[in-house]
């Protein structure tokens, strides 16, 4: 067994090499370039390369069985760098599919349904399963090759593996240019051994909220990214003979924003950490909610210290705001997730509020 400092060490070299992955391949250039359709493929390549895309798969499985923090660490960083391929999804897609004991494929993956709403059915059949519903704004639904799909069966929840090689998505994109595809099944047809009951507790059991933590750490990556650029900007911009940071009004505008940063990025944290545990959908609402509400004031004032270059497209700043204006509303908005916290809230009752607050 390991030592907390080599753990630590590991870490370290991981996240080192991830940060100059994404230094080299997740570049303006490489983001524009896939905002118009194309395909990102060496940095897909170097992901797969580094085993970044299989870090939730158990290496037993044939992945590489990181822990649970350091892959949600590297998912951050791509919120950082905007990099342009469904990593959250297919961290999220080979974990479900593991967890379930069904082979993982090969390529970038997705995940259906991301919204609560959306409601997928298997039925069995003496052919194997037979798959019925609509799942909407799927991410990279139409780019994907497999799809990791979680549907009701009865009262039992499944998940299969769905090739997507005869399935003709109707696709759209989100704000930030990354495909939202609607899929409808309608009696499709999928044999015995591609599909599996989801354990309780597994990540097909909590796949809605396991996807609303991936997406609270890729906004905590994109808030910090803002306030780094803004930082740079208003250090270099001189007005008046000066740099703009040396001014008050700017000062406290940058403040604020690294306040919100801070918190956001904090509450993400205690959910990364309290991920398998107990408490785990209270502390994921937690983060989903300040982290979204922390995008209003972040790209607001980020777009705001920048003046009129902040919103041209040859400018890189709009490639996190617009990631964040998106990302804050999939797998449920914060005020969605502030409504299940206070209900949350209210039903343990006014004697167990304090210990809450205080961690008692």
């Amino acid at each position: 067994m390991s030592t907390t400092a080599e753990q630590n060490e590991l870490r370290e070299i991981l996240l080192s090499t991830a940060t100059k992955l994404f230094e080299d391949l997740a570049t303006h250039e490489v983001i524009q370039a896939a905002e118009t359709g194309t395909w990102p493929a060496d940095l897909w390549n170097a992901l797969e390369e580094t085993g970044i895309t299989l870090a939730l798969v158990p290496e037993s499985q044939g992945g590489a069985g990181l822990p649970f923090a350091d892959a949600m660490a590297v998912l951050r960083l791509s919120g950082t760098y905007a990099a342009p391929v469904p990593l959250a999804e297919t961290l999220l897609a080979t974990a479900v599919l593991s967890d379930a004991g069904l082979t993982v494929p090969e390529g970038p993956l997705s995940i259906a349904p991301i919204n609560e709403t959306d409601n997928l059915t298997l039925i069995e059949n003496e052919n194997g399963w037979s798959l019925s519903g609509t799942a909407t704004r799927i991410p990279w639904g139409g780019t994907v090759k497999h799809l990791a799909v979680v549907a009701d069966s009865g009262n039992e929840k499944m998940v299969a593996c769905v090739p997507m090689a005869n399935i003709e998505p109707t696709t759209g994109s989100n704000l930030a240019a990354e495909p939202r595809d609607t899929i409808t099944f309608d009696g499709h047809q999928l044999s015995a051994d591609i599909v599996a009951p989801a354990a309780a507790g597994s990540a097909g059991d909590k796949v809605y909220e396991l996807g609303a933590l991936m997406r609270s750490v890729q906004l905590a990556g994109a808030l910090r990214r803002v306030l780094e650029v803004a930082v740079e900007y208003v250090n270099d911009r001189k007005q008046f003979g000066r740099p703009l940071g040396k001014f008050q009004a700017i000062q406290q505008q940058l403040a604020l924003l690294a306040c919100e940063v801070a918190a956001a990025g904090a509450a993400v944290d205690l959910a990364v950490d309290a991920a398998h545990t107990q408490d785990a959908r209270f502390h994921i609402a937690i983060a989903k909610a300040r982290a979204g509400e922390a995008v209003g004031y972040v790209a607001e004032t980020g777009h705001q210290v920048h003046g009129a270059i902040g919103f041209t497209q040859e400018y890189k700043l709009h490639h996190s705001t617009k990631r964040l204006w998106s990302w804050r509303d999939e797998f449920g908005a914060e005020t969605s997730w502030q409504d299940q916290i206070g209900r949350s809230v209210a039903t343990g009752g006014a004697d167990a509020l304090w210990p809450l607050l205080t961690g008692g």
